[in-house]
């Protein structure tokens, strides 16, 4: 599979900060704790050759010889000496936790940390080239990974962090000559919570819980599929699923690992079939289908998927605390350049899984067939996505009762597929699935034998099925009309709340629906006094003013033992620079918290509904 351009850059990008995020406190801690060293080795051999020079009974040749001796043997070299006669000299300037030691300490740990990272790197590298060789290599490769990575990370954020520490001293001490205990507190605390949160995240445990919306469809509500698809099971050679799962999501899959349906967890091997493409789609049709989603589980794909997928979910979690834990982000990208590498390993077994699957399906039904359903499933997932965008970006209120979606998309699908936008979205669609990524669709035509013109889609898309599979399962029309009620009264839903975020509002109508899902939110002050957070902006009823969202560019949250303040910064300059206005908060302590977090959601509407504005 080849790269394009842009996923490289990426890749060079994330490696780029793995570089740093390895190398660049070590390495500033060894060229800093160098330069320190000669500074230091610059004044002792300056103070003890003033001492000797004033020792008026030495003869000059053994002056000589003396300052000679300090100039080759400085303190920063002294304490690897292991000369007999220097132990006096030794003891004297290689005292523990002393500053020579402390400077060839720092030198020592940072080129090790700094060898360290290099090694782990290759390894990095080893581990995520291994993915690449074979399936069976990448469950362990991933594994051994994602132990490394975590474990390492997390070895090196407490080594950086002592760095930090240790650099938040002595550089303002070599530098200024002085210190203060503020940063080295901040800093120290910064690396503890980072260290908390690394540790902690490898031992957190994840559930990974896999969803379908559907319901299950028994053998005796469809006796012929099920005899249909264990015929062609025992085809392939291999066991075929225990439960069939209908639903209305655009695509089919089959999964061995754990699949919440409804309030039961289905356990074995689960396959998934869309009512609305089963009516599309003609039984031969979707015979190719049920055989491409059987060969994932005859080529193992399945069960590997079902091994791997928990280890990237728990992966993935640990990245994500790492990234929002603090000063732990610092490690971050070593983490994300495995992960990275991983991926395009994965995207390239899934490409190859679904090109074999594609032929076990030619093979078994028709080259015509699995390239027909493709098409057709293409299509119509294509026309729902563009009538759903349509549905959700209009500016009214939707009927939650019946929203019609799948009447749209039965009746608008035959001149949509006429249309110009159809022939240019086939040109790259691409069959949509939950767990892998597919090939765009004309790959896949040319990988069965069967490219297609640009005027076969068209006529493929619009063709009516004879029979259908779904006229063999007795429940379907039950099911659908259930699960479609249900979808359309979560959209409904969804959309509303969306326009709570568009809506400025203009009318009442609008205001309404806005304050709905943003309310005026009060909070009490010193005495009698309250801070109002509203779609407005925010109002105290200390000067009854309020600061307008319009006005606000930024917003700074400052504590003071004199009482709490809200920092406004507006668009438009003052006389001494940016225009503030600050907000008294007297009495707000342990409603800070919420009071942040209200602001900030309805700042953040506000901006949403600006950004709108001028879209539309």
């Amino acid at each position: 599979m080849s790269i394009p351009s842009a996923l490289k850059l990426g890749l060079a990008k994330v490696f780029a900060y793995a570089l740093l995020a390895l190398l660049l406190i070590p390495a500033v801690t060894y060229v800093f704790a160098g330069y320190a060293q000669r500074e230091q080795d610059t004044r002792f051999v300056e103070g003890i050759s003033q001492r000797i020079d004033a020792d008026k009974r030495l003869p000059s040749a053994e002056k000589q010889a003396r300052k000679d001796y300090y100039r080759s043997n400085p303190p920063s070299t002294i304490c690897n000496s292991t000369d007999p006669e220097a132990q006096d000299y030794r003891a004297a300037m290689c005292e523990r936790y002393g500053d020579v030691w402390q400077f060839n300490m720092a030198r020592t740990v940072s080129l090790g940390a700094l060898v360290a990272s290099g090694v782990l790197l290759v390894a990095v590298l080893g581990l995520g080239a291994l993915a690449f060789v074979d399936r069976k290599m990448q469950y362990a490769s991933f594994v051994t990974g994602w132990h490394l990575t975590t474990w390492a990370s997390a070895a090196s954020l407490v080594v950086q962090g002592a760095m930090a520490v240790w650099l938040s001293f002595w550089v303002t001490a070599v530098f200024f000559h002085q210190y203060s205990p503020k940063p080295i507190i901040v800093v120290g605390l910064a690396v503890a919570a980072g260290v908390f949160v690394a540790v902690a995240g490898i031992f957190k445990r994840v559930q990974s819980d896999s969803r379908a919306v559907g319901e299950l469809v028994s053998e005796a509500d469809a006796p012929m599929l099920w005899k249909r698809i264990r015929h062609m099971a025992q085809r392939l050679k291999t066991d075929p699923p225990q439960h069939i799962v209908a639903g209305i999501d655009a695509n089919f899959f089959v999964t061995e690992a754990p699949l919440t349906v409804g309030d039961k967890t289905l356990a074995g091997r689960t396959l998934f079939v869309s009512l609305p493409l089963l009516r599309v789609l003609d039984q031969t049709e979707a015979d190719a289908v049920f055989g491409h989603e059987l060969a994932h589980l005859r080529g193992g794909d399945t069960q590997s998927s079902a091994r791997l997928g928990p280890k990237l979910v728990q992966f993935d979690h640990y990245r994500h605390a790492i990234r929002t834990g603090g000063l732990s982000a610092v490690v971050s990208p070593v983490l994300d350049l495995y992960r990275t590498i991983f991926e395009f390993a994965l995207a390239r077994d899934s490409r190859e899984r679904e090109f074999k699957a594609d032929r076990i399906a030619a093979k078994l039904v028709s080259p015509a067939a699995i390239a027909q359903s493709l098409v057709k499933i293409a299509a119509y997932a294509q026309y729902r996505d563009k009538i759903e965008d349509e549905l959700f970006g209009r500016n009214d209120r939707h009927d939650n009762t019946s929203l019609g979606i799948a009447g749209f998309v039965a009746y608008g699908l035959t001149p949509y597929a006429a249309s110009d936008d159809f022939l240019n979205a086939m040109k790259t669609a691409n069959v949509p699935h939950p767990f892998d990524s597919h090939p765009a669709m004309p790959e896949r035509l040319r990988n069965v034998g069967m490219p297609l013109k640009e005027h076969d889609y068209s006529a493929i898309a619009v063709r009516k099925p004879a029979a259908t599979w779904v006229q063999e399962i007795l429940t379907a029309d039950a099911i659908e009309q259930r699960l479609w009620s249900d979808y359309e009264q979560q959209f409904a839903q969804d959309h509303e709340r969306s326009l709570a975020y568009r809506y400025e509002p203009a009318n009442d109508q609008e205001r309404a629906l806005v304050l709905q899902y943003f309310p005026p939110v009060v909070f009490a002050l010193k005495g009698a006094d309250t801070v109002e957070v509203s779609i407005d902006g925010i109002k105290t009823s200390a000067d009854d003013t309020t600061v307008f969202w319009d006005a606000v560019k930024a917003l700074e949250f400052k504590e003071s033992s004199f009482g709490n303040a809200l920092v406004v910064t507006h668009p438009e300059k003052g006389m001494m620079g940016a225009k503030t206005t600050k907000i008294k908060l007297p009495g707000l302590k342990k409603d800070k918290d919420a009071f942040n977090a209200t602001v900030g959601i309805y700042w953040h509407r506000h901006q949403i509904m600006r950004a709108h504005q001028l879209e539309a």
